[in-house]
């Protein structure tokens, strides 16, 4: 008797947990931005931008005929996605340089906390390259590698290094800089007044070198007390080191700056012309295409001599609002007098742009322009474009679909979900997928959700509503609101779809065998945009269950 009560209590048991699972069958995406609807020659013509949606603060370097670029992650793992490319268009993502919680810790860390501006550089005398970083909650720390396709090593914390945005710079003779962005010497004259810093680095043991040294207080144009310069590069052209950082802060005031010197430690004359990148004044506010924010560049020469740039900047819908976070854009870079030049002055940023030696590719890259796809979740392992918010538990597996484990954790906590997410790479998009899950609670529910951080995001998805099965959705502008529910006649997968065009959404479900049903019109996504959140990263799709248990 006591061997069949058991029996029973396992099966139970077993049948509970199934119960707890949400299987996702598929997730559909459609980007439909009118701005890419352009013809243009692939041959010769290329995108701007050329990583479409949160991909922010590149840096990249060359080896040989291949480039390679990272972006900031911020709290979302794995870290730093790492690309590759032979002709600075066509970008394939190699996979991630952080891609170990021993490299990686992100716990308790706010959305926008984590890794900020990346910076991948190569030393020929050791044939190595570098990855430098700030971990916000950890502080600033490389890893290394001699092949980026094999991994990256442990990493090597800094503490000598202090604030943010750290960057190598490997001279002829193999000697190492390091040059990045802290609180100036003494504190700040004013709100916003940051310096550059720079210190010796020594390749052979790995470690800073003596005292760091302020070689830039405030920036460029002193007089006129800007802010936040940050994002330092250090580089060399024959005679001069150059320093180029980004300056006016990450909004509509962004810019980047130039800096030269006989020697990395100074003293440092300042372009005439600076800024040398920027879209905040002498534009059309009403002009199509519209790209603002541009800054935070890393700049390459290719193996024929030219110099080209990647930066960042943003696609906004109106005002400073924009859904897609910040992309990475390319252009090419004019030497005058000695001094490089991105972008001459009151000059918008075009969507289609020309470019010699483009190397066509057969599949699709996914990175820009209008495209489509469809994960079914039909193999071993989850595609490159997923990532968790933090540091992930096991939450998940593969079998005939996503099965997702609900976590008692809600994502308006700053833990990590059980979620996975993709970018919203476009302004105008669509985003579907069916999910089969029986609710057990009212705080139980799977399907989607749309996050920009904790106190900014939407959920929509199957829950109980009253004791019955029903569609809810909600939208958390500090402070959460239901928009939207709908009771359900069956417990049977239920298909969910979400429509943007710029600010504003539309919802719809579908029961099993029936068409769709529009439960929400015209929802304000505003809180999804990075100016309205105050975060830094774009508006993420995720595919989400939580738990009451």
């Amino acid at each position: 008797m006591k061997k069949l009560f058991l029996s029973v209590a396992m099966l139970l048991a077993v049948f509970v947990l199934q119960a707890q699972t949400a299987t996702f069958k598929y997730f559909k995406y459609d980007g439909k931005d009118v701005r890419f609807d352009k013809k243009y020659d692939p041959a010769s013509q290329y995108l701007n931008p050329i990583l479409a949606g949160f991909y922010p603060d590149p840096s990249m370097c060359r080896v040989g005929d291949t480039y390679y670029l990272v972006n900031s992650s911020f709290s979302f793992f794995p870290g730093v996605p790492i690309f590759t490319s032979k002709d600075l268009v066509n970008w394939k993502q190699l996979g991630h340089v952080l891609d170990r919680e021993s490299q990686l810790p992100l716990g308790n860390q706010n959305v926008s906390g984590g890794i900020f501006a990346p910076a991948i550089t190569y030393n020929p005398k050791n044939k190595t390259f570098y990855m430098i970083t700030t971990n916000v909650g950890r502080g600033n720390f490389f890893v290394k590698t001699q092949d980026p396709a094999k991994g990256w090593g442990e990493p090597v914390y800094l503490k000598e290094v202090g604030g943010i945005d750290p960057s190598f710079f490997f001279d002829k003779d193999g000697k190492g800089y390091i040059v990045n962005n802290d609180e100036p010497v003494g504190g700040h004259d004013y709100e916003g007044q940051r310096s550059i810093f720079i210190h010796e680095f020594d390749a052979k043991t790995d470690k800073v070198v003596g005292e760091q040294k302020e070689i830039l207080r405030g920036g460029t144009h002193v007089e006129k007390n800007p802010i936040w310069i940050e994002g330092p590069h250090l580089f060399r052209v024959g005679k001069y080191y150059y320093l180029m950082c980004a300056e006016g802060g990450t909004g509509a005031w962004h810019s980047e700056v130039i800096l030269r010197a006989k020697n990395p430690m100074g003293p440092w004359e300042e372009f005439n012309g600076n800024p040398i990148l920027t879209q905040r004044t002498g534009l059309n506010p009403d002009r199509p295409d519209i790209v603002t924010s541009a800054g935070h560049a890393d700049i390459v020469q290719t193996k024929k001599g030219d110099w080209w740039a990647v930066f960042l900047g943003c696609r906004p819908y109106e005002d400073d609002f924009y859904n897609t976070g910040r992309d990475t854009y390319l252009l090419p870079v004019t030497w005058k007098d000695g001094w490089p030049v991105i972008l001459e002055k009151n000059t918008a940023i075009p969507t289609v742009n020309e470019k010699a030696d483009i190397i066509p590719v057969d599949d699709q890259t996914m990175n820009t322009g209008n495209f489509s796809y469809t994960d079914r979740f039909d193999t071993p392992k989850l595609d490159i474009r997923w990532m968790f918010l933090r540091n992930p538990s096991d939450f998940y597996r593969i079998d005939n679909g996503l099965v997702i484990t609900p976590k008692p954790v809600d994502i308006s906590e700053r833990k990590s979900p059980s979620a996975i997410f993709c970018r919203q790479q476009h302004t105008d998009f669509a985003a579907e997928t069916q999910v089969d899950f029986s609710p057990a609670t009212e705080k139980d529910l799977a399907g989607f959700t749309l996050l920009q951080n904790e106190d900014y995001n939407f959920t929509f998805g199957k829950t109980l509503l009253g004791g019955r099965k029903a569609v809810v959705l909600t939208r958390a502008e500090k402070g959460r609101v239901v928009v939207g529910s709908a009771f359900l006649t069956s417990d049977a997968p239920l298909r969910l779809k979400i429509e943007g065009r710029g600010r504003y959404y539309d919802f719809y479900y579908a029961e099993q065998g029936k068409d769709w049903q529009l439960l929400a019109r015209g929802v304000d996504a505003v809180n999804l945009s990075t100016s309205r959140s105050s975060g830094f990263i774009g508006a993420c799709i995720g595919l989400y269950a939580t738990s009451g248990r």
